[in-house]
């Protein structure tokens, strides 16, 4: 196995791509954003916030390039994150495929949301979705942001997982 200074490379790359990747996430909704004037939701920003959680422990971990013990608590956080991030896109998706007369009436901002509700409140409130929320603008082979969303946070899910079973594998179980 090729090593930096005593440390394998593999999973270290492995991190190194899942950061990389939710960079370029990041990085093309704000495209969307600021370019193609593809104002977030709420949960479009939500999901945004799982995706800066996401890269960061990708970040730490390439970074620490952790044994045995550490693949498995990054592998395991990794993988716990990118599966709240997946149910709030699934409930997006959800939200976008609803029959016109069930959509949610538009709410205010999550800007709002935080400022005048507790945290807890304003979490619930945007979870249960609004007419903005529906809105499907942008679209690539089929799917909206919301449904690419959901295949991003599986796929890094998938990685959260292989990384934690190629450092376990790598240091002995």
């Amino acid at each position: 196995m090729r090593t930096l200074a005593g440390l394998p490379l593999m999973p270290r790359l492995g991190y190194a791509l899942g950061f990389l990747t939710c960079a370029g996430l990041i990085g093309f909704a704000l495209y969307l954003q600021y370019y193609e004037y593809q104002d977030p939701c709420p949960l479009c920003l939500l999901q945004r916030i799982v995706y800066i959680v996401l890269m960061a422990l990708f970040l730490v971990a390439a970074l620490h390039g952790p044994g045995r013990v550490g693949a498995t608590v990054y592998g395991g956080l990794l993988f716990v994150v990118a599966a709240a991030g997946a149910a709030v896109a699934t409930r997006h998706v959800w939200l976008q495929h609803l029959p016109k007369d069930r959509v949610p009436e538009c709410g205010p901002g999550l800007e709002f949301m935080l400022r005048k509700f507790p945290l807890t409140q304003a979490l619930e409130k945007v979870l249960a979705g609004s007419g903005e929320c529906a809105e499907a603008g942008w679209t690539l082979l089929g799917l909206t942001i919301a449904g690419w969303s959901l295949v991003w946070f599986i796929l890094l899910g998938a990685l959260a997982l292989y990384l934690l079973r190629l450092g376990r594998a790598q240091y002995g179980q």
